[in-house]
Parts: structure tokens; sequence; C-alpha cells
């Protein structure tokens, strides 16, 4: 990459119009026009769409023409298209950090619709700060790390395996730790799975014989995970059995738990009649091809009752251990009922079906098949309102159905399943000593739903499965191959590189007074050097957040890429006139 640090700098800077997003409310002609006149401005552009093919096309071909020499780009939100663009910069032969992403698109337009005028001038302030900021940029290099081309799965089930396998598979060794004394998780409880219709033990049988057959895969199971430290490409991991692990890169699939219904809600743990889905899977399964015979009765006519334990209301639902309902839908619960009342058709076609339902939920390709065949077998759907919920009596259900103008209907119940939701697994300790993020729904969040698909903003953390939200088992599979397929490019080499945005040190500034360690969230980021007593920086675990900066009094240390200089330069060119 050409040497640019002895170049006057040159900036150029690019308005987007984002289709109309940022150009509908902002002037983006005037905003170019402004800028164009700024200090140490060589170029200003705008364009429709700066992050298509032509847009970046436009930002190489001024660089490698000498046009400018750095870059601002003021369109979106960073967390859309910034890494786009460096790897623009890097196409064009130029650092890619020698770049600045300005965000007139959520800070500008679509909060000031109603004042074109003003959105205008924000957007002119904010990019002229941009070229403040990217004018005393130094030319950083991104940090570089060894990679440990060994990957650890943490949850033996089917994402578990399947993630386990897929990695062996690109050549990397995989330790799969499972906590219980055996792989295949809630896989083992399951008689046949949809849509395919397989029997769970085939499957399962399939994933342990590959896995046995796979030398780069090491179980370890009854194992948990009972300390950490590290950072990506060079974790440790200390086991239960006290061996400490090294791994690269980590796939979480530590799966999920069954809702337990609050006692007494729909009588669960008080009439005999009623139980859950998974119970009522697990019966089959051991009374395979066997009538449904509950108690001792047989059965002649029975109701299932969807959204138990999930899509709660508070005030409404009893709560969580954590004292939370769960609002969330559980999305795999209906297609489950569904493909459980047609096992029991199969066998038992004379069998009265009532479904008692708030909506009925089958996404998945192929899964609508499955309501389609129970509808036309005879199943009655009865769908009730959130506030009126069906009520239990002796031998019957009593259900205001909405679909007949809320007329109450009284039906037939020998047996009544309620079909529970799903929850994260008990993940709390992991969460704690790994500091991952967690959702408002409690299960493990993903950096980026549709740029970076999970992947967790730690670096190096990967999800597959139910630990992240409610999945089947196809979905389940699709994440495992994703987390693996994304370990597999980031240990491809010998080396990971990391974003340069750190805390740094001026030595001789720093008195070692200690309140940076103090100060910082991040063990091990910055520590006191025994022989200088003066902080020094890891690169490696620092997440550059600043803490440290703003309690050092002789301002010894600073954020490469966002120093207090920078950041001064910033705000007087957003207070300054338009």
């Amino acid at each position: 990459m050409t040497d640019h640090k002895t170049e006057t700098p040159k900036i150029g800077v690019y308005i987007c119009h984002c289709g109309g997003n940022i150009s509908d409310t902002i002037d983006v002609k005037r905003v170019a026009a402004t800028l164009a006149e700024y200090p140490n401005v060589e170029i200003s552009r705008e364009y429709p769409f700066m992050c298509s093919d032509a847009g970046q096309k436009m930002v190489i071909e001024d660089i490698q023409a000498g046009r400018n020499n750095r870059v601002v780009i003021a369109a979106c939100s960073p967390m859309l298209h910034e890494l786009t663009f460096r790897k623009t910069l890097e196409r064009a032969d130029l650092n890619p950090y020698l770049y600045e992403h300005v965000n007139i698109r959520e800070q500008a337009s679509w909060v000031h619709k109603a004042d074109h005028e003003g959105a205008t001038d924000k957007a002119i302030r904010l990019a002229r700060a941009g070229v403040e900021k990217i004018l005393r940029q130094d030319e950083l290099e991104s940090i570089q790390v060894d990679a440990t081309k060994h990957v650890l799965v943490i949850g033996g089930g089917p994402a578990g395996m399947k993630a386990a396998l897929d990695s062996a598979g690109r050549g990397l060794r995989v330790t799969l730790v499972e906590k219980s004394d055996r792989l295949g998780g809630h896989l083992h409880d399951l008689d046949t799975v949809y849509p395919s219709g397989l029997k769970a033990s085939k499957i399962l049988g399939r994933l342990l014989n590959k896995i046995k057959a796979t030398p780069l895969i090491t179980v370890a199971l009854n194992t948990t995970v009972t300390g950490w430290e590290g950072f990506v490409g060079n974790f440790s991991a200390t086991l239960s059995d006290q061996s400490v692990l090294k791994a690269g890169a980590v796939i979480l699939s530590t799966g999920y738990d069954h809702v337990i219904p609050a006692d007494g809600e729909y009588e669960y743990g008080k009439d005999p009649r009623v139980t859950t889905l998974p119970q009522l899977i697990e019966h089959m399964k051991s009374h395979a091809g066997q009538p449904l015979v509950w108690h001792g009765k047989a059965i002649k006519s029975m109701a299932f009752i969807h959204c138990v334990g999930s899509r709660q209301k508070e005030g409404v639902h009893a709560p969580q251990a954590d004292g939370k309902v769960n609002d969330y839908c559980s999305r795999v619960c209906c297609t489950a009922a569904l493909h459980t009342i047609n096992a029991i058709q199969e066998i038992q076609p004379e069998l009265n079906i009532y479904d008692c339902y708030r909506d009925i939920r089958t996404y998945g390709r192929g899964h609508e098949e499955i309501y389609t065949k129970a509808s036309k077998n005879g199943v009655v759907f009865l769908r009730f309102n959130e506030d009126a919920p069906p009520e239990i009596k002796s031998a019957s259900v009593v259900v205001k159905d909405v679909l007949t103008w809320n007329q109450e209907v009284e039906v037939p119940a020998d047996l009544v399943v309620l079909v529970t939701g799903i929850k994260q697994g008990a993940v709390d300790e992991l969460v704690s000593m790994m500091k991952l993020p967690v959702s408002a729904d409690r299960f493990l969040q993903e950096a980026h739903p549709k740029l970076r698909p999970v992947e967790v903003a730690n670096n190096g953390f990967y999800l597959a499965g139910n630990c992240q939200a409610p999945m089947d088992l196809v979905e389940s599979a699709a994440a495992a191959g994703a987390a693996s397929s994304k370990i597999a490019a980031l240990l491809s080499k010998d080396y990971i590189p990391l974003d340069p945005y750190v805390a740094r040190v001026d030595a001789d500034k720093c008195t070692g007074c200690e309140a940076c360690l103090t100060e910082c969230s991040y063990t091990g980021a910055i520590f006191q050097n025994p022989t200088t007593r003066k902080a020094e920086v890891n690169a490696a675990l620092c997440k550059g957040c600043g803490a440290c900066v703003a309690v050092c009094e002789p301002r010894a240390l600073d954020l490469a890429g966002w120093s207090i200089d920078q950041m001064e330069a910033m705000v007087d060119a957003m207070a300054a006139e338009v």
C-alpha cells in the first residue's frame, strides 16, 4: 500500500442522496457546494447511492487520479457501510483508516423531516466536523494478533454438533463441551421432526457417528467452562476438570429450556388432564404407535391451547424467575403442535381434536402444509382473544371464538395440552464471565441481523441455534453452518487484524497514578509496567471506550483515531456559523 504520510492532506467529500432518504430532506447540492469551499477540501461531490458500485468507483478513481488522499463520506449510519468504504479505499491503494463516515441520515435527515433548512445546516456542520477529524488522522494500521486454529464449541445439542462438524470439515481442531453426560440436547426428547418427518433418533445417530469418525473433534462431557480470559485468536478457557484450553474463536450453542406453566395456569399442576406439549411428545415417544391413554383413560377428544409462556403481558401473566414476562413469540411452538396433532391423527383418525390459538405461525418452508393437513383431517380451530383466554372445566374447555364473533364454544376434552414456549437456557455464568450481550428477551444477542448475523459484538464469539432466538432444527443447522464458515474465514491466516481504535500512552506524560487502571472495565486491557510504573495498553483487549482517557489528569492517554485534539476540532467545526 502506498505511503501517504509525507503528502499534504487533500480531502475528498462525498454526499449521498441515499435514494431520497437524505436528499428528500437535505439540500445535498448545497452541502456539497459549501464543503467545496472548506479548507483542505479538494473535491466535494454528491451522488444518489455512494454505496453502489458506481459510487465506490467514483471514490477509487478520484484517489487514483491524485485528487485526494483522505475521504469523508456523508451518508447513512456507519454501522451499515463503514466496512464497505474501508474496502473501497483499500482497492484504491489508500490506507482504509484515512476515511471518516458521517451520519447525515439518522442524525439529520430522518430526525428533522419538517425542517429542511435546519437539516441541511446540520448536515453541513457534521460534514465539516468529519473533515476536521480526518485532517488530523494518523495513518493507523490494524492490530494483528496471533490466530490459534482451535475452535471451542459450548453446548452439545444438534446446533453444537453441526457447528463442530462443519468447523472440523474446514480443517480446524474443535473441542465440543457439553455439561450433561451425552450429546444431542433436546433431540433425545423427540420422536419425529418436521418438516421431514424423520426420526429424531436417526438424525442424532448420524451426527454422533460423524463426530466419532472425526479425529479433529474432541468431546468433553459433564464439563463446563469455569474460567475465561484472553482475546480473539488467543482465548484461554478453564474447564471444570481443571484443564486449560486455548482457542482462537468460540461458538455458543447453549440451547434452550421449555417454559413451565405457572402453578395453576390453565389448571396445570391441579388437573391431571392438563399437560404440556413437551410432556405429551415424550409420552408419545415412549408409547410409539399406540392410541393415546392418559392416566389409564383412553382419550377420545383433546384440546391444544397455544401461547402458554409466550407473548405474555405485564400485570396479566405470572412473571418468570427474573421478574419479567416472556413477551416474545417462541415461533416454533405452532408448527410443533400441528406436527404432533398430525402424528396423533395417523394413529387415531377418529379422535376429536380442538386447537385453541391466538395466531397460527407456520412460517418456515413446508410448514404451511403441516397446518393444511391438520385442517383437512378435521381439526377444529378456535381462535381466542388474548384478553379472554380459554377456561378449563371438569370435562371440557370453554372458548370465546373470535372467528364466530366471540361466540362461546364449549368443547369436550379428555386431555388438555398446553403449547408452551421456549426460553434461553441457563447461561448467566457465561454471560457474566465472557461479558456477552443479551437481548431484551434474554437470548444472546447478535451484532446485527443483516450485516453481522450469528456474530456477537465481542470479537471471536459466534452464535448457533436457540441460544440466539427460538429456532427449529433446520434454522439451527443453518446458523451453525454460518458460524463455522465465519470462523474459518477468521482463522484462515496466522494472524487476525483488529481495528486500531484503542488507547495509547504517552510514557513521558504518565505519572503512574493508576487512575486509568481503576477506571478500565476490561480486565488486562491496561496495566502498569512493573519496572517503569508507567501505564501500558494491551491493544487486543482494549475496546477503545475512552474511560481511561477521561480520568487521566496529565493527558498521557489518548485514543487512536479519536484523539482529544480531533474532538476539539470537530466541536469547533460544528459550532461555527454555516
